[in-house]
């Protein structure tokens, strides 16, 4: 079994002033009065986060872990997003209010990796250093992104997948979104690496359920209804996992086909344990929420970023979902 570590979270704390906007909430500090996009001479620096959604466990794990690099750095952060992932405009406007309060950062997680590309211009003319996390955009602005290596990830849940079906038969693929570049990694990481190794495997249909478990429960169905030969399901996020679960159940097939996902969360973790599912890929939220704080702040200092902070995955399942190392990445 293949496992790429984490980087340690900083640890430490120090005096400040802290606010964090919760998820949904879009509240924010008073960042400095003046025009210019950093905070005043010994104030803390403040960091707009700028999330794809506030719905799911995984979003909760990153703000944690966001709150916490940024009272143990000294920072004030505010951290918002839209309440569905498919609410690219919402996601739009919170980020031209994060502009309007000029921070001396931004981190942005986009649901649509063109659509703010007019937006992060304007951070750039006003030298607002931009770090995208878990997604990034189709763009050079943004100083770094830090993220789970998503083509070797889904990759990793195709080999899984095709060994558990014998390395032939059709599968399905339900998705977040087409237009993220998660969205658009994590299906082309399991589907090239089905063609490039396991040819016999042969993936049927890839539908888009905004990452809506309900929205992705009734196309697994209608998929299943399509191929009642069907051997196997990959839902490439938490909504969509938990929604090829819920189609599963409410049909009668708990068991008869096999399970991929992607993240963790209560029920997904109770399907692999029940062995309803087979396993999943497990990210590092909260490592990805305290390295863009870290990221914003090295940019705030001027210091030069890799392109691309990968904050690794594991592969999970009944044989290893106990151990302390899978433990310490699962968000409930």
């Amino acid at each position: 079994m293949r496992f790429t570590r984490f980087s340690g979270l900083a640890a430490g704390s120090m005096a400040l002033a802290l606010v964090v906007g919760a998820c949904s909430s879009g509240s924010s500090p008073s960042p400095a009065a003046s025009g210019a996009a950093s905070s005043p001479a010994g104030s803390a620096p403040y960091v707009a986060i700028v999330s794809k959604g506030s719905q799911h466990q995984f979003w909760q794990a990153v703000q944690k872990g966001a709150t916490d690099e940024a009272a143990a750095k000294g920072a004030t952060i505010t951290y918002e997003g839209p309440a569905s992932e498919s609410e690219v405009d919402k996601q739009l406007t919170m980020l031209q209010t994060a502009l309007d309060k000029k921070p001396a950062a931004i981190c942005f997680a986009a649901l649509d990796s063109k659509a703010a590309t007019p937006l992060l211009e304007k951070a750039k003319a006003a030298n607002i250093p931009v770090v995208g996390f878990d997604s990034g955009v189709d763009s050079d602005i943004p100083v770094t992104t830090v993220s789970t290596d998503n083509v070797a990830a889904a990759g990793e849940a195709a080999d899984q997948m095709a060994k558990a079906i014998g390395d032939s038969g059709k599968v399905a693929v339900i998705v977040h979104d087409q237009t993220s570049q998660t969205g658009q990694t994590r299906r082309d990481g399991f589907s090239q690496r089905m063609k490039e190794k396991h040819p016999n495997v042969q993936i049927v249909d890839i539908q888009y359920g905004a990452g809506d478990p309900v929205k992705s429960a009734d196309l697994a169905k209608a998929i299943m209804t399509a191929n009642p030969d069907l051997k196997g399901f990959f839902g490439a996020n938490e909504g969509s996992a938990k929604g090829v679960l819920n189609a599963l159940k409410e049909t009668g097939k708990e068991g008869k086909i096999v399970v991929v996902g992607y993240d963790s969360g209560q029920q997904q973790i109770d399907a692999i344990n029940s062995g309803v599912m087979l396993g999943a890929i497990t990210q590092n939220p909260v490592g990805i929420g305290a390295k863009c704080v870290d990221a914003a702040l090295d940019a705030i200092a001027g210091k030069t970023l890799e392109k691309n902070i990968d904050t690794g995955y594991y592969w999970y399942d009944k044989t290893n979902i106990n151990d302390a190392k899978i433990q310490a990445v699962l968000y409930k």
